[in-house]
C-alpha cells in the first residue's frame, strides 16, 4: 500500500491566461450593468406561438425569469414600459447575456481547432469581444446570442472530436456534445436548422474520407455519427416540444391559433366551456362549427336576420335571402341545431342517434329556425363560388337545396361517428356536390365586415379552408323555440375524455409554426438584407423617457469593414488557388489546403447558410438577423491574415508592413468600440453635439429629443 501511495501528490495544470483574459472581459462587457435600463427593450416579449419557430428559446428565458423569482404578474405590451421593483430584470437577461459572453472564448477555441494560431484566435476574439451589435444584443431578453453560441459549440465540438485521436473512446463525448449542440439550436430557433445542414455535410465528408482508411472500424465510425448527429438531435427536438407542453398546460393569449381540440386539452380558456359536453354528435345536437383554416382570427359559422342585398354594387343580383357568415367571436348567433331530414323534431331521441360519415343532414340556425342553404346564385365576393344562405320562402319559384352530407375527414376506421371537437368535417352539399367553406374575404359594410362563407366545387377548392369541427355542443331537449333559445345557456353535461395524445399535439404545433404568418406590417426600423453588408440601418432599442440617453443597435463600422473584406478575399483567393489547381499548379501542400478548404466550409458556408435565406424570405426583418452570418466572418479575418502573412507573403519587409496593418485595425476597431459604447450601454446622457457625430452615415436614425 505504501509503495502504491506515493508523496507528495503532484497536479500539473495548464491554463492558457489569454482565453481566461478574453473570458473575463466578455462577462464584463456582457453582465455589467445588466438591470439598466429598467424598462422593457425593442423585441423583449414572451409569446406562446411566434413564426420564430420551435419553445426552447422561450423555456430558456423562463428559467431565468423562474430562478429570479418572477411571478408572471408582467404583461410586455409596451416598449419602454418600466419593470415594476417587484420584477429581477437582471434573471431575466442574464441567460442570453452569459452566452453572448461565452461565444468570445468559444470563437477563441474554434479557431484553435481550425489548425491556426493562439495569435489568430486572438483576434477572432477581440473582433467579437468589441462588436457592438453582439453586445446590445445579448444584454437583453433576445435570442440571437444563445443561437451564436449553441451554432459555435457545436462547431467546435465536433472539430474537438474530428481533430482528437481515435484511439480513446472518450473523444465522442464530444461528438455527442455537437449532436446537443445542434438540437438546442434548432430548438431555439429554425435559422439554427442550416447552420445543423452544414455541419452535416462536414461530417459527411469528414466520414466518406474515413471509408478509404483500412485501419478503422467504418461502421462503428459511420455509426457513432448517426447516432450522435441525427438521431439524438431529433429524439431532443421532440423532447423539447414535450417539455414545452408539459409546463405550458394552461391557456395562453395566442391558444386561438391551434384547433379546438388542442384548446381543450388545456386547463383554463375553452376547456372550461367544453368540460363536461356531449362527446357524440347526435340528431337534435345544438352545435357552433369553427372554420379549421389557417386564420390568425379564428371564427364560426354564423348567421342573422339581414337578408343579402338584391344587387350588389356591380350590379350582380343575389338571392335577397338570409345571410350566412363567419363570425370571429363568440355569439349566441353561431348555434345551429342537426336536424334529421325525414323528421320534424329538434330534439335529441333518448338514447341519442349519433350523426355518422357519410348521413344527410339539415342544418337549421338556431335563433331563426332558417336552414343553411346554398343553390346556383354566385357568392356576393367570390362570384365563382355558389351563394350560401339561410333558406328563406320568396315563392319565387327558388325552392330550397338545403341538404348536406356529413364528410368525415379524420375518422378513425373503427368509428366513424361525428365526435366533438375531435372530428373534422367537411360538410357537402347534396344538389351540387359543392362543399362549404371560408373564402377569408371581408363583407362589405352591409355584411357587418363578417368574413363570407361560400360553397365551391371540391376539385376547385383547398384543403385548408374546408373544414369544420364541433366547439361547444349541447343535448336539445325542447321543442319550443322560446324554450330552444334559453337552452343555449345552460350547457348538457356528460363526463367525457377527450384528451388528445402528445404526437397530436406536436404534429399540429409543427404545421402551425410552418404555416401560420404573422400579420406583416411596415416597422420602422425593419430593412433589407443587402442593407445589413454595408451597414446602412440600426435599430433604436431604447430611449430615456426625457433625456437623450439612449440605447441602439449599431456595429463597429471598422471591424463590419474587415469582415466583408475577409469575405470577399477569400472567394477571390480560393478561385485563384482552384484555377490553378486545375491547371496542375499546387501552391500549397495538401495540408495547408485542407486547413484552408475546412476555413472556408466552416466560415464562408458559415455566412452563406445565415444570410442567403433572408434574401428568399418574405417577412419583415432587422438587423439583428445578420449577426450569427457576422460572427462566422469575425472567425475568418484572422485565420485568412495568419494564411496570407504565412504562405502568401515571403519578404520579411511585406509581414512587418501586415503586422503594422494589422496593429492600426485592431486599434481602429477598439476606437470606433470606445466612441459608440456611449449607444452600446445607454449612459451617459448625450448632448445634440455627440448625437451628430455619432451619426456617421444619413442612414442612421439616432434622435435628439430635445428637437
Amino acid at each position: 500500500m505504501s509503495a502504491m501511495l506515493q508523496l507528495p501528490l503532484v497536479v500539473t495544470a495548464q491554463v492558457d491566461l489569454v482565453l481566461v483574459l478574453v473570458s473575463l472581459l466578455a462577462l464584463w462587457t456582457r453582465l455589467s450593468r445588466l438591470s439598466y435600463p429598467n424598462a422593457v427593450v425593442f423585441d423583449e416579449r414572451v409569446f406562446f406561438i411566434d413564426d420564430n419557430g420551435p419553445p426552447l428559446d422561450h423555456m430558456i428565458l423562463a428559467l431565468g425569469a423562474y430562478l429570479g423569482g418572477f411571478d408572471g404578474n408582467f404583461v410586455w405590451n409596451r416598449i419602454g414600459a418600466e419593470y415594476p421593483s417587484s420584477v429581477s430584470v437582471w434573471s431575466l437577461r442574464v441567460l442570453p447575456a452569459l452566452c453572448g459572453a461565452l461565444c468570445v472564448p468559444l470563437v477563441y477555441l474554434l479557431t484553435l481547432e481550425l489548425r491556426f494560431s493562439h495569435l489568430s484566435a486572438l483576434g477572432a476574439a477581440v473582433l467579437l469581444l468589441l462588436g457592438e451589435t453582439l453586445i446590445v444584443q445579448s444584454r437583453f431578453m433576445l435570442l440571437e446570442s444563445v443561437l451564436i453560441f449553441l451554432v459555435l459549440l457545436a462547431f467546435f465540438s465536433y472539430l474537438r472530436f474530428h481533430n482528437a485521436p481515435t484511439s480513446s473512446w472518450f473523444h465522442y463525448v464530444w461528438l455527442l456534445l455537437s449532436g446537443v449542440s445542434c438540437a438546442a439550436a434548432v430548438g431555439v430557433k429554425y435559422m439554427g436548422l442550416f447552420s445543423y445542414l452544414l455541419l452535416l455535410g462536414v461530417a459527411f465528408l469528414h466520414a466518406w474520407n474515413l471509408i478509404g482508411d483500412q485501419s478503422l472500424n467504418v461502421c462503428v465510425q459511420c455509426v457513432c455519427r448517426v447516432v450522435c448527429l441525427l438521431v439524438v438531435p431529433v429524439l431532443l427536438y421532440v423532447f423539447w416540444f414535450y417539455l414545452h407542453l408539459s409546463l405550458l398546460n394552461r391557456s395562453g393569449p395566442h391558444d386561438q391559433l391551434m384547433s379546438s381540440a388542442f384548446q381543450a386539452s388545456l386547463q383554463g380558456g375553452l376547456s372550461r366551456i367544453t368540460q363536461g359536453q356531449p362527446l357524440e354528435v347526435a340528431y337534435g345536437s345544438q352545435v357552433t362549427l369553427r372554420s379549421s383554416a389557417s386564420q390568425l382570427i379564428p371564427c364560426w359559422l354564423h348567421s342573422h336576420k339581414e337578408n343579402y342585398p338584391v344587387r350588389y354594387e356591380n350590379g350582380r343580383g343575389s338571392s335577397h335571402q338570409q345571410q350566412v357568415t363567419c363570425y370571429p367571436f363568440k355569439d349566441v348567433n353561431n348555434w345551429w341545431i342537426i336536424k334529421h331530414p325525414g323528421r320534424q323534431e329538434l330534439v335529441v331521441d333518448t338514447p341519442p342517434r349519433p350523426v355518422r360519415h357519410g348521413d344527410v343532414i339539415q342544418l337549421v340556425h338556431a335563433m331563426t329556425s332558417r336552414f343553411l342553404n346554398s343553390h346556383d346564385v354566385a357568392a356576393p365576393m367570390s362570384p365563382h363560388a355558389q351563394e350560401v344562405s339561410g333558406y328563406v320562402d320568396f315563392n319565387v319559384s327558388m325552392l330550397a337545396q338545403n341538404l348536406w352530407k356529413v364528410d368525415i375527414s379524420n375518422r378513425k376506421v373503427e368509428s366513424e361517428v361525428w365526435k366533438t371537437i375531435l372530428s373534422e368535417v367537411r360538410l357537402v352539399h347534396v344538389n351540387t356536390s359543392a362543399v362549404l367553406k371560408l373564402s377569408g374575404v371581408s363583407l362589405p359594410d352591409w355584411g357587418f365586415r363578417q368574413l363570407e362563407v361560400v360553397a365551391e366545387k371540391l376539385f376547385k377548392a383547398h384543403g385548408s379552408s374546408l373544414g369544420w369541427n364541433v366547439e361547444e355542443h349541447r343535448y336539445g331537449t325542447s321543442q319550443e323555440p322560446k324554450d330552444g333559445e334559453a337552452e343555449l345557456h345552460f350547457p348538457t353535461h356528460i363526463d367525457v375524455d377527450r384528451k388528445i395524445s402528445f404526437w397530436a399535439k406536436f404534429l399540429e404545433l409543427q404545421w402551425k409554426m410552418l404555416t401560420v404568418k404573422q400579420e406583416e406590417s411596415e416597422h420602422k426600423y425593419s430593412s433589407a438584407p443587402l442593407e445589413w453588408i454595408t451597414m446602412e440601418t440600426n435599430i433604436a432599442y431604447w430611449l430615456h423617457a426625457t433625456t437623450n440617453a439612449q440605447i441602439h443597435l449599431i456595429g463597429n463600422p471598422v471591424s463590419w469593414g474587415v469582415a466583408n473584406l475577409s469575405l470577399l478575399a477569400y472567394q477571390l483567393l480560393a478561385a485563384v488557388y482552384m484555377l490553378r489547381r486545375r491547371r496542375g499548379f499546387k501552391d500549397l501542400p495538401d495540408a495547408v489546403w485542407d486547413q484552408f478548404v475546412c476555413l472556408g466550409c466552416v466560415c464562408v458556408g458559415g455566412w452563406s447558410v445565415n444570410f442567403v435565406p433572408f434574401l428568399l424570405m418574405e417577412k419583415t426583418l432587422f438587423l439583428y438577423h445578420y449577426l450569427p452570418a457576422l460572427c462566422y466572418l469575425y472567425l475568418l479575418s484572422p485565420a485568412l491574415l495568419e494564411h496570407t502573412h504565412t504562405h502568401l507573403l515571403s519578404s520579411v519587409t511585406h509581414r512587418r508592413a501586415l503586422c503594422v496593418c494589422v496593429s492600426s485595425v485592431l486599434l481602429s476597431v477598439f476606437l470606433s468600440y470606445r466612441t459608440f459604447c456611449l449607444l452600446t450601454y445607454g449612459s451617459p446622457e448625450l448632448s445634440a453635439n455627440q448625437l451628430r457625430e455619432l451619426r456617421w452615415r444619413d442612414t442612421w436614425d439616432i434622435l435628439d429629443r430635445r428637437h
